[in-house]
């Protein structure tokens, strides 16, 4: 089957996958990535899940993802690894750099004149800095439903009938948990809109969003960049624009996950990747709080 030409992208914004659970659409993912060609790329935290990560359970599909990262980095592109709650142990390596990859708690880019602000999201999250037993809890939950989630699926495609998603019923029906989604939003862009910023982008609430918040104090463009669990979203910069792309399915009914050309090379990054969890893993208790301004 010929290679189909990939989109090129000048700024790609990935947040919230959850490498290493249940709920992970790496298929789906692998099938994205391998369909574009970006100039940076900026990991927008939760992308590994430290939390639940279990060597039980680790699909090869997941493992092509971080093989991608890596192929990306070996041809040049800039990654900006920026730490989430579900993956917090890494913050201790904030400025760490090796070759193309770099990890951050938080970033400021310049894009095209525009003060770009990018940062997870979950310092705004109150069970995060007084509970995080009771979230780690609902995160265990969470996954959980997910799992049960793709079972119900499953039994309905093979009925004939659509997907759904429970989890995101749920949360849409409860008033406490789409107030918890404005809050967030508003104290990210008050915060952006005191420090001057164009554009603020976020992820942590699996909610894509692109819109202009308003305030007394002025505006800015609000992003997130969704998830790889339910939502299948992702933010793209190009040309001078931003755009919210949503997974379909149907663009690539027909696509298959492409070869590794090099199998060594797979096992190589395997090895190396194992290698960096391992010593993350080792120091997992040892957590270094962001220091926000």
């Amino acid at each position: 089957m010929p290679k189909t030409k990939k989109r090129k992208i000048d700024l790609l914004v990935l947040s919230d996958i959850h490498l290493g659970t249940y709920g992970c659409q790496s298929k789906e993912l692998l099938n994205y990535m391998n369909s574009v060609k970006p100039k940076m790329v900026v990991l927008n935290g939760d992308i590994i899940d430290i939390w639940q990560f279990s060597k039980r359970y680790w699909p090869k599909s997941h493992m092509q993802v971080i093989h991608k990262l890596f192929n990306w980095m070996s041809k040049g592109v800039k990654i900006y690894y920026i730490t989430g709650n579900h993956d917090e142990m890494l913050r201790k390596f904030e400025s760490f750099k090796m070759g193309k990859l770099s990890i951050e708690n938080k970033l400021v880019l310049d894009l095209d004149g525009k003060k770009t602000w990018i940062f997870h999201g979950d310092v705004f999250d109150v069970t995060m800095q007084h509970s995080k037993w009771l979230t780690k809890l609902g995160s265990h939950g969470y996954d959980l439903l997910i799992l049960i989630n793709a079972v119900c699926n499953w039994v309905s495609v093979k009925m004939g009938k659509g997907k759904i998603s429970l989890s995101k019923n749920i949360k849409n029906s409860v008033k406490t948990a789409v107030k918890f989604v404005n809050d967030f939003e508003k104290t990210a862009a008050d915060i952006a809109i005191s420090n001057g910023y164009d554009y603020v982008l976020c992820g942590h609430i699996h909610q894509p969003e692109m819109k202009t918040i308003t305030t007394s104090h002025g505006n800015v463009e609000y992003l997130n960049s969704g998830d790889w669990i339910e939502n299948l979203t992702a933010l793209e910069y190009n040309n001078k624009e931003w755009s919210l792309y949503k997974y379909n399915p149907e663009a690539f009914s027909k696509a298959t996950l492409e070869a590794n050309e090099d199998e060594l090379v797979l096992m190589e990054n395997e090895q190396i990747f194992n290698q960096m969890l391992g010593s993350f893993l080792e120091k997992k208790d040892i957590i270094t709080p962001i220091k926000f301004k």
